[in-house]
């Protein structure tokens, strides 16, 4: 089967990629993002993504067949693209030799059982990876300030290792509002605070939970803090102030999921 060959790099949709890539405010104009890579492709296959297009070199297709069938099965529009082309396209350092568009639909999360309520994070890596470690863990969905970091960069993307597609999220600009109607459904929140007087060992996780982690440099805001129903500590050295959000984050649903599997048995 032949497909388009692209090989310039002054193309107009080699630009849009590029632009997707680079620029927040272009992918919420165009309501799309860039994918990168084998992996994050292959599992946007498998969630049934609607990917618009997907771009390739032709080495990268000779190497993947199984992958560019699927591509065609889903009726997709695959592009051979030089490597010079893919490069200028790509935001890391060695681009395997694929790109792809995706357009930004999010799954609505049902949060009845347990969920994670993630406060202005900034940064890149520690929002892939609660991503990642959420699927994981089995949660319902996160629930994302509208003030945090874009979901749809591409080094969350790539953080999450292919589970971005597998996590519900809720991204909301009310999001005290949220979480209040969250807890009038009976769910409990959970916050977490260094040097709170309880332990995440000393809380009943097994009811109805929204874990709530804040901002990596300033945590939560008071307002937060009197919303949540206890906050919670990871105890840790005297020498050492606090931890990296993601890595309390991953701790926390654990516990969570630990307490939970307790009792099943």
């Amino acid at each position: 089967m032949t497909t388009e060959i692209i090989t310039s790099v002054h193309n107009p949709l080699v630009k849009r990629w590029r632009q997707l890539g680079k620029s927040s405010k272009q992918r919420h104009l165009e309501q799309s993002f860039l994918v990168e890579g084998t992996h994050s492709l292959m599992e946007a296959l498998r969630c049934a993504s609607a990917l618009e297009v997907v771009g390739a070199t032709a080495d990268w297709q000779a190497k993947h067949p199984e992958l560019v069938q699927e591509i065609y099965c889903q009726g997709l529009r695959l592009i051979t693209l030089s490597p010079p082309v893919v490069a200028s396209i790509a935001t890391q350092v060695q681009p395997d030799g694929v790109v792809a568009i995706a357009p930004m639909r999010f799954i609505p999360p049902q949060i009845t059982s347990f969920a994670v309520a993630l406060w202005y994070i900034q940064d890149p890596g520690n929002m892939g990876t609660l991503i990642r470690s959420g699927v994981a863990a089995g949660i319902d969905g996160l629930i994302i300030s509208g003030n945090s970091v874009d979901v749809t960069n591409p080094k969350i993307i790539r953080a999450t290792a292919g589970q971005w597609w597998r996590c519900p999220m809720h991204i909301t600009d009310n999001f005290v509002l949220a979480l209040q109607t969250y807890q009038q459904q009976g769910l409990q929140i959970v916050a977490t605070r260094a040097g709170a007087n309880r332990s995440l060992w000393q809380w009943d996780f097994t009811q109805p939970t929204i874990l709530l982690l804040g901002n990596e440099g300033n945590g939560l805001s008071p307002e937060l803090e009197q919303l949540a129903d206890v906050c919670v500590a990871v105890p840790v050295q005297s020498a050492v102030e606090s931890l990296n959000v993601a890595i309390v984050g991953a701790l926390l649903m654990y516990e969570v999921l630990r307490q939970r599997r307790q009792g099943e048995a």
